[in-house]
């Protein structure tokens, strides 16, 4: 359904992802907003890899209303507010993605619009 690309002529990823992935004409197309680790209760657990399955568990969420899963994300773009929370995440997405995984950026970036969140993470589907 989907390209992978990973051209052979530059690095390849540093980790679990594509470097980019070519959607089919005709797919529809889903654009999630950044997800926190907020549960519907407005719990927020300190550590951010409970964090950031929570963001993907939202993201299922937003997904399934459009009748699509993780299966169908071709794009991630995670920020995290310190370099110390990379492993946890990528802990977590390499479990949820397998290969060939979709494309990813991941930024540190200053902070989030309440202190105790850590992560942000939002994705592009395609079906």
């Amino acid at each position: 359904m989907f390209k992978f690309l990973t051209p052979k002529s530059i690095r390849p990823p540093f980790a679990r992802y594509s470097h980019g992935v070519e959607v089919p004409a005709g797919k529809r197309l889903v654009v999630c907003s950044g997800q926190i680790g907020i549960g519907p209760d407005d719990s927020v657990p300190e550590d951010v890899g409970a964090q950031a399955e929570l963001c993907f568990d939202n993201i299922a969420a937003v997904l399934g209303e459009a009748g699509m899963t993780l299966a169908n994300v071709v794009r991630i773009n995670t920020f995290v507010s310190d370099r110390a929370y990379l492993r946890a995440y990528m802990e977590v997405r390499d479990r949820l993605f397998s290969e060939p995984a979709p494309a990813s950026t991941l930024l540190i970036v200053a902070g989030f619009s309440r202190p105790e969140f850590k992560i942000e993470i939002e994705v592009i589907a395609a079906g």
